[in-house]
């Protein structure tokens, strides 16, 4: 892909840290009515979707719903919340916030609980993945269109402020013209099709990020060596839905000459270290991790062999290139803050968050092409035709 083709992808991945600020912090006022959905022990509120909203200025909880009595009551006293709820469901219809953290990290309740923020006109931050299947997405964002509501989801990487020190290496050309992108999920116990979804998510929305929207899926998804068929199906972790392979090889065409490769599988040595995205390109390497914070390294080195050119790798951070990072996100309230307040940007000016629901949706269309090209054994184009669970086909 070439570089001004490549920076144009990129720039519209920031487009509002260029257009735009979030809205101010600082506002005073009576703020948003945020209401939180949680589960404990199935999903329980995500990666801190919960207590971004008590830094949050410009919005106020309302009120909590959990259906464990002891999560519901913690949860209620950790937000200052005063009133809770056992049913989600009852607490949109009595409280009627303007904006709804559905926090579970499960996927199994993702579709009914933002269909039920939709039919009572809330905005929706929603932890990762989007759902089970594109049916399911597909529903949730026709139901959100219908009311023009707005849907964050927690990617938290394309709202780094080290990425636009990324783009302008790129701009500059220290990189040269992107040829491949390369992702791997985490490799470790959840190795290959629980990676695929749980981590995977994560990637494939950095790869859109950088290169636009894939057009084709290439995917062979083995276990035990052998390819997957039918006989391997089941069940998934953390209601992830159907699930197989403890091994996944994808490659993805993107525009040009730009291709990107994800795999996964369970792995004795490393696990967790390779976790994250490299860019390969004429001039050199840039590889990063993900999160509002991530470690961001590159090297000009067009042989893509640091060791034999010499070069040295440079770090990049939300200061700059070789300079130190000077924020913190612990507990990830830092990337959730980025989040929300951009998603209240986004409600004010009637835009799209940087991290929208067809974002979520793109990603899991990638990660479940990955399937739908192993049960055709074959390419598949994107947007994929078939909008079931390919696995159900399997």
């Amino acid at each position: 892909m070439k570089r001004r083709e490549f920076i144009k992808n990129a720039a519209v991945g920031l487009a509002a840290l260029t257009a735009g600020r979030p809205h101010d912090a600082n506002a005073k006022g009576p703020g948003y009515r945020v209401a939180v959905i949680g589960r404990t022990g199935k999903g329980n509120y995500g990666h801190g979707l919960d207590v971004v909203w008590n830094d949050i200025d410009q919005a106020r909880v309302v009120a909590v719903a959990d259906e464990d009595s002891k999560g519901r009551a913690e949860a209620a006293k950790r937000l200052n919340a005063p009133k809770a709820y056992a049913d989600y469901r009852q607490m949109l219809e009595k409280e009627r916030p303007q904006i709804v953290s559905v926090a579970p990290r499960w996927l199994d309740c993702h579709r009914d609980m933002v269909l039920a923020c939709a039919e009572f006109g809330c905005h929706v931050f929603l932890e990762k993945a989007m759902c089970q299947d594109l049916e399911q997405a597909d529903e949730m964002i026709a139901a959100l269109e219908k009311r023009n509501l707005k849907l964050a989801i927690a990617h938290q990487t394309r709202y780094s402020p080290s990425l636009k020190h990324v783009r302008q290496i790129i701009s500059d050309g220290k990189l040269g013209d992107i040829l491949e992108l390369r992702g791997r999920g985490k490799e470790d116990r959840r190795g290959g099709g629980e990676d695929l979804m749980v981590l995977g998510t994560h990637i494939m929305d950095l790869m859109r990020f950088f290169a636009g929207d894939a057009k084709e899926c290439f995917a062979n998804v083995r276990d035990g060596q052998k390819p997957v068929t039918a006989n391997e199906l089941r069940d998934g972790a953390e209601g992830i839905g159907p699930l197989v392979g403890d091994e996944i090889h994808a490659m993805y065409r993107f525009g040009k000459t730009t291709t990107g490769y994800f795999s996964t599988q369970r792995v004795r040595h490393g696990a967790s270290n390779r976790f994250g995205l490299q860019l390969y390109g004429t001039k050199g390497i840039l590889t990063m991790t993900t999160g509002a914070l991530p470690e961001i390294w590159f090297v000009e080195d067009p042989s893509w062999q640091p060791g034999r050119s010499k070069a040295r790798w440079k770090k990049i951070t939300s200061a700059g290139i070789d300079k130190p990072e000077t924020l913190s996100d612990a507990n990830q309230r830092f990337g959730n803050s980025l989040i929300t307040q951009d998603l209240i940007r986004a409600i004010e000016t009637n835009t799209q968050p940087k991290g929208s629901m067809y974002d979520g949706r793109a990603a899991l269309e990638m990660i479940l092409a990955v399937y739908e090209s192993h049960r055709l054994n074959t390419p598949v184009e994107l947007p994929l035709k078939n909008r079931r669970h390919p696995l159900s086909l399997l």
